[in-house]
């Protein structure tokens, strides 16, 4: 056993929650007996009884119990260096740099983090940023791993718990590009469908709008769309998600028949009339609002992936365009003038009434025939 220690809070370590400082100082602590730690008053905060969501401040005391040697603080394996190539594609991501945050042009076909039989990844690769034995810069967000486009990172725990907040609390303005399989009607929407997690048929998991009687297991999910442009049967189309749940932009799409092109899960082979387009998903985080750890608003958009911006030559739309569609929607006032509300669900409801007339119609036609 050790003895009890009082440790400092540091400054870059403003803002991080309790039992995230206790994973990163003592990682051999399990979450359980952190929590019994907790409960039974043996961690404080300056003296007071904490839960393991508070948030820690520059120059607070942890009272650190004594723990079995297991518990003990695990020392610092060095480090492999990053070969240089890899440290040189990280570096070349970069779109701006501050000393809070550095904002990446996240190329398609990369991960954001490790899984099964995933070993490279933007993760593994953000200690190619700084300089060795600097502190490691962390993800506050995630991209899919065929989604291109703006992703920031944060060069500091106080810089992290700021951008998580402003995720955690919406304060920020996501933009997408999307070439989609169809032309959306009404050219402006907002999508309102709770989606669930499934498994199909093919035994991977996909989500999708949840049906009635499925609410309870669903999350509320809510994007807003524009038309920009399109041609015979695809479309470009801006979209903003006023939530963050997964796969939402594409199960979304889908969901009113104009998925996205090149989707695996959720899309459909596009017509190809028009030459060949890249069997990659077009979709592309074009732009980011966000606030700042300093308390100001950072504004950053990224460039077209190569294989989008091959797409949009090809079709004659404009990949400099900088117009915000949304830029007059506030979410506390409501939908804007000219977008159609629009939810899934109901529209099935609508059609399978119709049906019902439909047939009644038939009947009652059939019934006078006799």
């Amino acid at each position: 056993m050790t003895n009890v220690v009082q440790r400092k809070i540091k400054p870059e370590e403003d803002g991080l929650r309790l039992d995230r400082w206790f994973q990163r100082h003592y990682p051999q602590l399990t979450h359980g007996r952190l929590e019994k730690l907790l409960r039974t008053g043996q961690v404080r905060v300056d003296g007071a009884r904490a839960k393991a969501n508070h948030r820690v401040a520059g120059g607070e005391t942890i009272r650190v119990p004594p723990l079995p040697k297991g518990d003990a603080p695990l020392m610092e394996k060095p480090k492999p260096t990053m070969p240089a190539k890899d440290r040189a594609f990280i570096q070349g991501l970069v779109l701006h740099r501050d000393r809070d945050v550095i904002v990446l042009n996240k190329p398609a076909g990369i991960a954001v983090q490790g899984g099964t039989k995933t070993e490279r990844h933007i993760d593994g690769l953000l200690p190619g940023l700084v300089e060795e034995g600097e502190e490691r810069p962390r993800l506050v967000h995630r991209l899919d791993r065929d989604t291109s486009g703006v992703m920031i990172v944060a060069l500091s725990a106080r810089a992290a718990a700021s951008l998580a907040s402003s995720f955690r609390h919406r304060d920020t303005r996501k933009v997408y590009w999307a070439l989609t399989t169809g032309v959306p009607t009404p050219r402006r929407g907002k999508i309102d469908g709770a989606l669930i997690k499934r498994a199909a048929a093919d035994g991977n998991e996909r989500v999708r709008i949840a049906e009635e009687g499925e609410e309870d297991d669903a999350k509320n999910a809510v994007t807003l769309f524009d038309m920009l442009d399109h041609v015979t049967t695809m479309a470009w189309v801006a979209l903003m998600p006023l939530t963050g749940r997964t796969h939402q932009l594409r199960a979304h799409m889908a969901a009113i028949d104009t998925p996205i092109v090149g989707d695996p899960k959720y899309g459909k082979e596009p017509a190809r009339a028009h030459g060949e387009i890249p069997k990659k998903l077009m979709l592309h985080a074009r732009s980011l609002r966000i606030r700042h750890p300093n308390g100001t608003y950072l504004e950053i958009s990224a460039p077209l992936p190569p294989h989008m911006a091959k797409v949009w030559d090809m079709f004659g739309f404009d990949k400099n365009d900088k117009r915000d569609p949304f830029e007059n929607f506030e979410p506390d006032k409501g939908v804007p003038a000219g977008v159609a509300e629009y939810r899934p669900n109901d529209r099935k409801r609508e059609g399978a009434r119709k049906d019902v007339q439909h047939h009644a119609r038939r009947g009652k036609e059939r019934g006078r025939g006799r």
